[in-house]
């Protein structure tokens, strides 16, 4: 069986915790996370999954713990923020790194994309944590945020485990590829919306250009 130091350099730091604790572990992580906690549930799992493929773990009991934390996670989220609201999180939020600045952000950015973005939410740093804190101060029915929130969590769930499963060891070398080349890639990338901004921009004016043109004709 692979040994711990096996898994990706980014997954190491997690490893003696699952060594440890197991299924329990990731309750708890994910758990807390959900609910606004800064920790690493979404690395705590993908190394979970590895560990699943080298028959540590049981990859559907992985999947499943995963699930119902996050679930219920968000759900303490969201009563924190029914009932405690942002008077608490402006209070308590800076010890666990949720400024003002940032709960507005969120706040913001969730008003606009409505129940979307509860689906999503899981994906994204930041709006992970505080997705339902989110959902309680603004007010969403309940029922509306459990609906979204477990379609979301399973998405997420869903994506990562098998992701990191079916992939194993194979995942290391994936990593390691990647971080020699990630320069490249960060470079392709600004080249590419760069040269897109260029084209975007020198399209805009030419076609202010031909407007200005046809009324100065007309």
């Amino acid at each position: 069986m692979p040994p711990t130091a096996d898994l990706p350099e980014f997954l190491q730091g997690v490893a003696p915790i699952l060594d440890q604790w197991g299924y329990l572990a990731l309750a708890g992580v994910i758990g807390v996370e959900s609910f606004g906690v800064p920790a690493p549930g979404q690395t705590l799992m993908i190394a979970a999954a590895i560990y699943s493929n080298w028959g540590r773990l049981d990859i559907f009991a992985v999947a499943a713990v995963c699930f119902v934390a996050a679930v219920l996670g968000d759900n303490i989220g969201y009563w924190i923020g029914v009932r405690g609201g942002r008077k608490a999180v402006h209070r308590f939020g800076k010890y666990i790194f949720i400024t003002p600045h940032r709960l507005e952000k969120a706040e913001r950015f969730f008003a606009r994309r409505g129940n979307r973005i509860v689906v999503v939410a899981r994906f994204i740093d930041g709006l992970r944590q505080l997705n339902g804190v989110i959902a309680g101060i603004t007010a969403m029915p309940w029922k509306q945020f459990l609906l979204y929130n477990s379609i979301g969590a399973a998405l997420w769930v869903g994506c990562w485990t098998t992701v990191a499963y079916l992939l194993g060891n194979h995942l290391v070398a994936i990593v390691e590829q990647a971080d020699r080349y990630k320069w490249w890639v960060i470079a392709t990338v600004v080249l590419a919306v760069g040269t897109y901004v260029v084209v975007h921009v020198r399209r805009r004016r030419n076609r202010d250009a031909a407007a200005v043109e046809e009324e100065s004709q007309a």
